[in-house]
């Protein structure tokens, strides 16, 4: 199958995308985010997933800024080669969930059905599964070694390409290992069933031998077991009246004490209704339009505005006039008038008598008038100190005074105010309560509190009675206990006499215990009968259906067995015929390697060796002259030789179909001699696979038939404009 156009609405950046493609070696080229990985996701979609696939998967191809009725749709356009000719077709896919379409056209013929058009493509392609097409010849960054993503299948296309049909193995054989296990298990829970035919021969046989021999003794001890019989059905008889007649006196005290229980409930619900109903008219006669919570908070807000109003009044009251009269003249000066002149005189005749006393005028008298004058001056200096005192003594009064005066003139008029503004808030706050005065409140705050208590009261009370249950429900428990009260009373009176005895259980109970005495003597000599029966005898029919189903038993185990080596055998040549399968493809797939090999390694590995069970390759290494892992070489060279063996497996398993190959860039790791090598290798391929390269280099434009360069993104993130000012 060649693709000659790829057409795609709403797939991840695509909302529109139409691409013309080369039948041989087409390079698809663009930046990173251009969505090259997109178009080979697009083709894997196309030629493996089913329509009405649904999942986060899918719902995520949707562009970022599709609505929210768009899904993904893919068209391709194709020419497919086989040994019948050439046919063109195209392909549409809508993914849809469970409403998804598919439209197959091949030569005019048309295909709607999802699970036909899958099936159709898969035989066009040789792909039978997306994990195949992913293993094989659709190949992503660093994937190259994920040779069995999906080993059942590729080991079962393994097996077509070399017989020419596809048998599947692999499911056979699981089914044929879980028919022999199922045959041949041992374990005593779960055995098989040629294990469990084994057991039924072996107990089978045993019994059938047990049982001639005790055929002698039957007759004996049957006659013994019917006398015993017939004596304990006489006890369980009379011990049957006994009890029936003990149930009723139990039932009798059962119902007497559930209908006290009824009529204890029928008494609790009926003052629960009562209480109910008083709670109910309560509720609709508080003696205030005011919840108690607010009352009480503006009760006690209008006491403490009347305590404040009569303070304020007190304070009023209390408050003593000012006066503005002019004080009296301070009484310091005098005194300081006084002290001037006295220190004035002491000194004048205190100098005069030091004075006359140097001149020789004046005697001892001189001496006198010096003492005199120093003591005038002393008692003035003392009553200057004392003006003193007192003139600071006078000021400090005046300033005191003048204080007080400004205090009281400040004081009186907030005063005032405080208690306008509390008068004013005692009228606000009565008005809005609908009372005249704080006794009208208060008295209301009394009768609303006792009222609260008292529905308080009861609604405990009724807690206290039937809990939290709903009041609506109380009358229809009170009328259910009722009912009780009167069917127990019926049930009690339908027992007849036996319900009215006194103490009818006691004496029962004693009579029952004797005849339960009775019966277990019989059911002991019963038992010893029976027991001599069971040990003793058997039944000649039952030896003789034994014999018989021991042959039938025989039979099934031999034909189990036959059937157990019929299966080991098929089992055996289907293991023999897939190793043979495969021992020719892994030799396929050397030959096939050898050569691409040598091309692209520049002859430095020309020896590949495949393992037949686990598709482990080795190289011949030229340093150690021996074999190695390919997973022991660098990581460039274990992706090409993994490489190298996809386009093996593509070759092997698909047969004569020609699937498309898609490659992602597969070459990161690659220098750039061998990238160059590998790119002429899948030039020289695309004669007989169509090659779709996807990558977002230049360097091998001239080796492509066709390049498609895919448009880089052109959205940017715009900074935010800022709100701020200048």
């Amino acid at each position: 199958m060649r693709l000659t156009r790829i057409r795609v609405s709403d797939v991840r950046r695509y909302r529109d995308l139409d691409l013309s493609l080369a039948p041989g070696l087409t390079i698809v080229r663009g930046p990173n985010e251009a969505g090259k990985s997109t178009i080979q996701r697009i083709v894997e979609l196309a030629l493996t997933r089913k329509v009405t696939t649904t999942g986060a998967e899918i719902e995520g191809l949707r562009p970022w800024d599709a609505d929210e009725a768009s899904r993904p749709v893919i068209a391709l356009e194709f020419v497919d080669e086989d040994l019948e000719g050439t046919t063109r077709g195209t392909l549409e896919k809508a993914f849809r969930g469970p409403r998804g379409t598919v439209s197959l056209i091949l030569d005019g013929e048309t295909i709607t059905d999802p699970a036909a058009a899958d099936e159709r493509l898969a035989r066009m392609t040789g792909v039978p599964t997306e994990a195949f097409f992913r293993s094989t010849a659709s190949v992503r960054h660093h994937e190259v070694s994920e040779l069995a993503r999906d080993e059942a299948a590729l080991r079962d296309r393994l097996q077509a390409s070399i017989s020419g049909g596809d048998r599947g193995t692999s499911a056979a054989k699981k089914r044929l290992e879980r028919a022999i296990r199922d045959l041949v298990a041992k374990g005593d829970k779960n055995p098989g069933r040629v294990k469990t035919a084994e057991n039924q021969v072996e107990a089978l046989r045993l019994a059938v031998e047990s049982g001639e021999s005790r055929l002698a003794q039957l007759e004996r001890d049957r006659e013994t077991l019917s006398l015993a019989r017939e004596r304990r059905s006489t006890a369980e008889t009379a011990l049957a009246e006994r009890r029936s007649l003990l149930e009723k006196a139990r039932q009798a005290e059962r119902l007497q004490t559930e209908r006290a229980t009824a009529s204890e409930r029928y008494g609790r619900y009926r003052e629960a209704v009562r209480l109910h109903e008083e709670l109910v008219t309560l509720h609709g006669s508080h003696p205030s339009a005011t919840a108690l919570p607010i009352l009480r908070q503006a009760v006690d807000r209008l006491r403490a505005l009347a305590e404040k109003i009569a303070t304020l009044r007190a304070a009023l009251e209390g408050e003593v006039e000012v006066s503005f009269e002019a004080p009296p003249e301070p009484t310091w000066r005098p005194i300081s008038r006084l002290a001037i002149g006295l220190v004035v005189v002491g000194i004048g005749l205190a100098v005069a008598g030091f004075g006359g006393r140097l001149l020789g005028l004046v005697g001892a008298i001189g001496e006198n008038v010096t003492y005199v004058g120093a003591a005038l001056a002393a008692v003035g200096l003392l009553l200057a100190v004392i003006a003193r005192r007192i003139t600071r003594s006078a000021r400090l009064d005046q300033q005191m005074r003048d204080d007080e005066i400004d205090r009281r003139l400040r004081g009186r008029s907030q005063l005032k105010l405080d208690l306008q503004e509390a008068e004013r808030e005692e009228a606000e706050k009565l008005a809005s309560l609908g009372y005249e005065g704080l006794a009208d409140a208060e008295a209301a705050l009394e009768a609303e509190s006792r009222h609260v208590a008292e529905i308080e009261r009861i609604t405990a009370t009724l807690a206290g009675l039937v809990g939290n249950e709903p009041p609506e429900t109380l009358p229809a428990h009170r009328d259910a206990a009722a009912l009780d009260v009167e069917r127990m009373t019926s049930a009690i009176d339908a027992l007849g006499p036996i319900a009215k005895e006194p103490r009818a259980r006691e004496r029962l109970e004693v009579e029952v215990h004797d005849q339960e005495g009775a019966l277990e003597r019989a059911r002991d000599d019963e038992a010893n009968a029976r027991a001599r029966l069971e040990a003793n005898t058997v039944d000649a029919e039952q030896v003789a259906g034994e014999s018989e189903r021991l042959a039938a038993w025989t039979e099934q185990l031999a034909a189990l067995q036959r059937q157990v080596r019929v299966l080991q055998m098929t089992l055996e040549a289907i293991g023999a015929a897939e190793v043979a399968t495969m021992r020719t493809a892994t030799r396929y797939l050397e030959k096939r390697m050898v050569g691409d090999l040598e091309k692209v390694t520049n002859g430095r590995y020309r020896r590949v060796r495949v393992d037949d069970k686990t598709f482990d390759i080795e190289v011949w290494a030229p340093e150690r002259a021996d074999w190695v892992d390919a997973r022991q070489l660098s990581q460039g060279t274990l992706d090409l030789v993994y490489l190298i063996a996809r386009l093996g497996l593509v070759r092997l398993v698909t047969g004569d179909r020609r699937p498309p190959l898609i490659f992602d860039d597969p070459f990161v790791t690659f220098d750039d001699e061998r990238a160059m090598r590998t790119m002429g290798l899948l030039r020289a391929i695309s004669g007989d696979f169509q090659v779709i390269y996807l990558t977002a280099s230049t360097r091998f434009d001239g080796i492509a038939d066709a390049v498609v360069e895919l448009p880089a993104p052109t959205a940017v993130d715009q900074p935010e404009q800022s709100t701020l000012p200048g």
